[in-house]
């Protein structure tokens, strides 16, 4: 059976730097036009599964509008667009080095660096809806350098927790973010492997 569907018509709400949400109508394989679905389009982002040299996780804390409320996660950020393109796929040419995106955004969120960087996976963010990519990192050893230097329109807290704590706020859903959670259990996987 045929699986991919062909675009019929496309129509977009918002399109700006930030974001690209649409509705979009497929053909079908039958000849049938299927929808509609919402889709959208953003920056490629990085995450990073960071530890201090006593084994602690570096985590910050930041309200997010889509929840209504504070959540504790990994570091993580946008990954820069080099061209006049503002959004990417998996691997994009016009996009900025993701291992360098993470080192910009581990430091600038935290005040952390690391010498000790792992490129761990490379997922899409929400696969039914948007096309975008999560690339993952493992930072060790990672050592205060600096204070936090944040976006003018971010504003987060940073903390160390240990692996009971963190495991702890993962099992009572206090570390929210499927992907960072995703993130952390993969990393425990392969320590374990």
């Amino acid at each position: 059976m045929e699986l991919d569907l062909k675009e019929h018509s496309v129509k977009h709400f918002v399109e700006n730097k930030w974001i690209d949400l649409r509705e979009v109508w497929y053909d079908t394989p039958e000849g049938r036009v299927s929808g509609p679905y919402y889709t959208y389009s953003r920056k490629n982002y990085c995450v990073i599964v960071a530890t201090d040299e006593t084994g602690r996780y570096l985590c910050v804390q930041q309200y997010r509008p889509g929840l209504h409320q504070v959540t504790t996660e990994f570091p993580a950020g946008g990954i820069d667009r080099l061209g006049d393109r503002q959004y990417g796929g998996r691997d994009d040419p016009g996009q900025e080095d993701p291992l360098a995106a993470a080192k910009r955004e581990l430091r600038e969120e935290t005040g952390y660096v690391s010498e000790d960087w792992e490129a761990l996976l490379t997922v899409p963010s929400q696969a039914t809806m948007a096309d975008n990519y999560a690339y993952v990192f493992r930072a060790r050893n990672c050592r205060r350098v600096d204070g936090q230097h944040l976006d003018e329109d971010e504003y987060l807290n940073a903390l160390l927790l240990s692996p009971e704590e963190l495991k702890e706020a993962v099992e009572t859903g206090r570390f929210e973010q499927a992907v960072h959670v995703m993130a952390w259990a993969y990393d425990r996987l392969r320590d374990k492997a």
